[in-house]
């Protein structure tokens, strides 16, 4: 039997790294500059969310945290390199979980970078010691410190129904405590109701006037609505030819400016990854140090083509 005769089957979405399912070259982003390194302080988190993107709960210690020194190392590293870095962002699980938390940010904040904390600030960023730790920050370095805080709707039902019941109310209590203590907040939501952009931020302004908190709804930067990460979802694979067709340049791309670290559970120290969103797909991890994150990156995923491609997102600032 000859290769004419085979009955071959059809080569399935992201499955090849340099081609698609149709046999088009796949799109590859090359390393720009990397203007946020990121830190993933531990996939631990105080609830449970629905679709959480890096499976976060009170049990998931996958990612396990990082410590203050294993940050400082990556920190000389950047001027090693000669890497552009302006911001180091902190992602988790709940980032104020982790013990070492605030003196990660202290450590970042003297060395000259600004700070972007992620957090659903709740009831671990209320802990005394947290609490204290924010306010010796933002008496020192102003607003280059700010806290992103994950505020999926402006209708309360719908941000407990992925988050936990009452899970609104402690949240705002939270920003409440931010915004009186003069700490530089932006919100993270999601577009999962069908909501327009326009009626998203509309609806967040309302929320932000009623509570005076200073975050502009309508500043993408400082109101981050994130398409919904559905790895069950068809979406299309990007082409070179895509660019082009899409008018976007690859350096639009989230992994043309970030690199994020982890620490896996059982791991010698951590490894460093293309994109925050992608933490257990071994083809997206660079290798250890910053060196070896210089490679490019193939849009191997779906969230690739999803959440940065066609839907414009970044975690960064």
């Amino acid at each position: 039997m000859n290769d004419q005769n085979l009955n071959l089957e059809p080569i399935g979405k992201f499955q090849d790294p340099d081609v698609t399912a149709k046999g088009d070259a796949r799109a590859v982003v090359a390393l720009a500059g990397v203007q946020t390194l990121w830190f993933n302080t531990g996939t631990l988190c105080n609830i449970e969310c629905v679709n959480c993107y890096i499976e976060s709960s009170p049990t998931n210690d996958a990612l396990v945290y990082i410590t203050t020194a294993e940050v400082a190392g990556y920190l000389d590293q950047i001027a090693v390199r000669g890497w552009p870095t302006r911001e180091i962002g902190f992602t988790g699980g709940e980032p104020f979980m982790n013990p070492d938390m605030i003196a990660m940010a202290r450590l970042c904040l003297e060395r000259g970078f600004d700070v972007l904390i992620l957090t659903n600030a709740m009831l671990p960023m209320m802990r005394k010691k947290m609490r204290a730790g924010l306010l010796d920050l933002v008496a020192e370095f102003g607003d280059r410190l700010t806290l992103r805080v994950s505020l999926d709707h402006f209708e309360p039902q719908n941000h407990d129904d992925m988050r936990g019941s009452g899970s609104f109310a402690v949240t705002i209590k939270g920003m409440q405590w931010l915004r009186d203590n003069g700490i530089r907040m932006a919100v993270a939501g999601r577009s999962l109701w069908g909501d327009t952009d326009a009626e998203s931020r509309a609806g967040f302004a309302a929320l932000f006037s009623h509570h005076e908190f200073a975050i502009d709804a309508f500043d993408p930067a400082m109101t981050v609505l994130f398409p919904e990460m559905d790895e069950k979802v068809d979406v299309p694979e990007i082409t070179t030819a895509c660019w082009g067709i899409l008018n976007k340049k690859p350096t639009d791309v989230m992994c043309a400016s970030s690199r994020m670290v982890v620490k896996r559970k059982g791991a010698g120290g951590p490894t460093v990854l293309a994109c925050t969103l992608l933490p257990y797909d071994p083809q997206f991890d660079m290798g250890t140090s910053l060196a070896e994150a210089e490679k490019p990156v193939k849009l191997n995923h779906p969230h690739c083509a999803k959440f940065c491609v066609l839907g414009g997102a970044s975690c960064s600032a």
